[in-house]
């Protein structure tokens, strides 16, 4: 009798419908499934959770293992740690995928540790080799190399995945999964830190990963006066603002815009590129962009061979005369 082989996606549901990494996991543990003959399975912890056990099998699971309990209410990393460690002891999956949000990078290696296996952090892509086995594909050496990972002697098999990587399935209202139940386990231990009280505070701003717009700057830009022009320009059409590495490094804005392999994946309607060059850290992090406008004074650059639009021209004036057309336009 053979074994069922089984991909965990372990399902942070705070935040949903802006935080949208599970979804993509599961998505991209739905390919995996299919090139190992293995079962795509949510994992899910809380309170009161049928709401959010629907959504993940309409996003591609097939199982979900939920433990439903008021104990579970408030997020305790060494609480959510040990439940999670002890389901995977009970149920043996294959592979254990977590998504490289703030929660997940404190969950996944206390779960790593006590499972004694290995875990690779920040993904980039997931494959399957001739062997059946994970690949796991992170940056290295500051984003200059990706390195390819396995894990061929313990199980799981476990990553964590930078939110924006994959694209979620469609909503299925048709879809079916069996819910399994699972109960607190009795050795479940009494949390040693307490939450007395949270607030949520909202971000300002969309994140990069999921705007629409996207404008992203390089050192072509100038100067870091010159490249806060972008900001404004975002203003005007309601779109994030990205950098390049060497941008981030000189400190005209801050590592949170880094597009790139050790920064954001990005996945805009509509790219603008000013005086970006194009190394390939940088264009691999947006390549499911669907139209891109890039401008620099280099005809033979890489993002300009990219772009759908190309401008060979400086690209600080030109995004002075975007700015103010459409400055105009708003006043006429």
């Amino acid at each position: 009798m053979s074994v069922e082989k089984q991909i965990w996606v372990w399902a942070d549901y705070r935040n949903y419908f802006q935080s949208r990494v599970t979804l993509q996991i599961l998505a991209r543990a739905s390919v995996l499934a299919e090139k190992t003959n293995a079962t795509v399975c949510a994992v899910v912890f809380g309170d009161q959770v049928d709401a959010y056990v629907k959504e993940y099998i309409a996003h591609g699971a097939q199982k979900v293992y939920v433990t439903d309990d008021p104990f579970l209410k408030t997020y305790n990393v060494a609480s959510y740690a040990f439940l999670l460690t002890a389901l995977v002891r009970r149920f043996a999956p294959e592979t254990l995928l977590i998504g490289a949000t703030r929660f997940g990078q404190e969950i996944a290696p206390r779960v790593a540790k006590q499972l004694e296996t290995g875990l690779t952090a920040d993904c980039i892509d997931l494959d399957i080799d001739e062997n059946g086995q994970l690949v796991q594909k992170a940056p290295s050496f500051g984003g200059n190399l990706v390195a390819k990972i396995i894990t061929p002697d313990t199980r799981p098999q476990m990553a964590t995945i930078r939110p924006g990587t994959f694209q979620e399935l469609p909503h299925d209202d048709e879809a079916k999964g069996e819910v399994i139940p699972v109960p607190l386990p009795d050795t479940m231990p009494s949390p040693r830190v307490r939450c007395l009280k949270s607030e949520l505070h909202p971000a300002r701003a969309r994140k990069i990963e999921t705007a629409d717009i996207v404008i992203t700057g390089g050192r072509g830009m100038g100067s870091k006066g010159k490249f806060r022009k972008l900001f404004d320009l975002a203003d005007l059409l309601h779109a994030e603002v990205g950098a390049t590495r060497p941008v981030v490094y000189a400190d005209w804005v801050s590592s949170e815009a880094l597009v790139g392999q050790a920064g954001k994946h990005i996945r805009p309607k509509v790219l603008f590129s000013f005086g970006v060059s194009g190394a390939i850290q940088h264009t691999a992090a947006l390549a499911d962009a669907r139209f891109i406008v890039a401008v620099n004074k280099n005809p033979n650059a890489t993002m300009m061979k990219l772009a759908d639009v190309a401008m060979v021209a400086d690209a600080n004036q030109v995004c002075s005369g975007i700015i103010r057309a459409l400055k105009q336009r708003i006043r006429d």
